[in-house]
């Protein structure tokens, strides 16, 4: 007789009271000393709900999918038998209007140093190696008849371990250029390669990475143009003849899959075998030149594309092909994951401070998603499971919360 399909078994299927109230309260009161230093924004006499309150059910709503304040209180209603377990709840669960007006007055300086806390107290045992940096719009956070710009975010993403090490916002009317020396500046990045896109390479943040003993890869396209001209006719004229007679290191990797077969070709060249490049002095701790030519095979055309890139690091073709390639996980595992996941760039959200601040939820919400690895499914679908399962929302806590320990010695080496 046909039996069927024997379903799995679910090691995470456990007693609900064993979880709720044990660990769960443990779990909060780590979570309280993570986000401690934040100062209530309300007035005394109207703080009706308790500002923890609000935060964990903000932090745990927006684990399981919440876009928005209604989203935050229907999660604290739904959930309100488990929360009163070990949420104080004194007035029951804050209504919309409580989280927006507490999250548009947060100070987002302190909401981020208490991440960075958390953060550092994690990358110190897993230890971060390449940093991408890159920025973000949050294209629906505009406000035409205020004439307030969309808020743009620049971060700095732990490729090997997927995790946002940290966020700083671009000034209105500024660029990334003024934002990625002050997330360097709030980063301890000693014995860290730092990956920047052509359009931040800058004399300024190659020296300032250089002297906080970490490495750099910088690409280089037309916003140098003396210099890019330069090392691009070297390169392809020592191509042309396989680089006879030049010190060099080369390396080739083929991948393929979704049926595409992408070749990469990476060449490095130490700056000493090319003749005096234009202002080389400005480059502090610049080592080697790099040119990496890919070359794509689709179903219906064939592309290729030839890049160039400055860095303080030896040369080893192997090691700076990898960090390269390691640099798209910014776009890849935060950008994309942010979009899709948690749906950012349709959030409207837009008063005081609140799209800063709950941007930064979102990117807890996805370090904590991603630190959990029990379930092996996408993000959207751990965050569905964490909505359904309390459980499994605990789960997610203990995976991101069991590092946690005193970070003042935290470093990314």
């Amino acid at each position: 007789m046909v039996l069927g399909f024997k379903s799995p078994n679910n090691s995470l299927v456990k007693s609900p009271k064993a979880l709720s109230i044990g660990n769960a309260t443990a779990l909060t009161e780590k979570m309280e000393s993570i986000f401690g230093d934040i100062k209530d924004p309300r007035v005394k006499r109207k703080r009706v709900h308790l500002l923890t309150d609000i935060l964990i059910i903000a932090i745990l709503s927006v684990i399981a999918g919440a876009k928005g304040w209604e989203d935050m209180q229907n999660y604290g209603l739904s959930k309100y038998e488990w929360l009163s377990e070990f949420l104080k709840l004194p007035e029951g669960i804050p209504c919309p209007d409580t989280f927006r007006r507490v999250f548009e007055r947060i100070n987002p300086k302190v909401f981020e140093q208490c991440f960075r806390r958390w953060v550092e107290s994690i990358v110190e045992t897993t230890g971060a190696q390449v940093i991408p940096i890159d920025g973000k719009t949050l294209r629906s956070s505009n406000d035409r008849v205020l004439e307030k710009t969309a808020l743009h975010l620049v971060s700095a993403w732990s490729s090997q371990h997927r995790l946002v090490l940290g966020q700083v916002k671009v000034a209105n009317k500024s660029k990334e250029i003024t934002a990625i020396p002050a997330l360097l500046e709030l980063l301890d990045i000693a014995g860290c390669i730092i990956t920047i896109h052509a359009m931040d390479t800058q004399t300024a943040i190659a020296s300032q990475i250089f002297n906080a003993k970490a490495d750099y890869i910088l690409a280089l396209k037309g916003n140098h143009p003396t210099l890019y001209t330069q090392v691009k006719d070297w390169f392809l004229a020592r191509l042309a003849f396989g680089f006879e007679g030049i010190t060099n290191s080369y390396d080739e990797r083929v991948d393929s899959c979704h049926h595409r077969t992408e070749k990469r070709q990476v060449w490095c060249v130490p700056v000493s075998q090319l003749p005096p490049l234009h202002n080389h002095s400005d480059w502090v701790g610049l080592k080697c030149l790099v040119m990496v030519v890919r070359v794509r095979h689709l179903w219906n055309k064939t592309t290729s594309e030839v890049q160039f890139y400055l860095t303080s690091l030896d040369c080893n073709a192997h090691k700076l092909g990898q960090a390269i390639r390691l640099h798209w996980g910014v776009e890849n595992g935060l950008h994309w994951s942010l979009d899709v996941t948690f749906n950012e760039d349709a959030c409207r959200v837009r008063t005081g401070h609140a799209p800063q601040n709950l941007s930064l939820l979102r990117r807890l919400a996805l370090n904590a998603l991603n630190l959990e690895r029990s379930l092996k499914r996408s993000n959207r679908q751990k965050s569905n499971r964490a909505a359904m399962d309390n459980n499994y929302m605990l789960t997610i806590l203990a995976a991101c919360l069991s590092h946690h320990h005193d970070a003042s010695n935290a470093s990314c080496q």
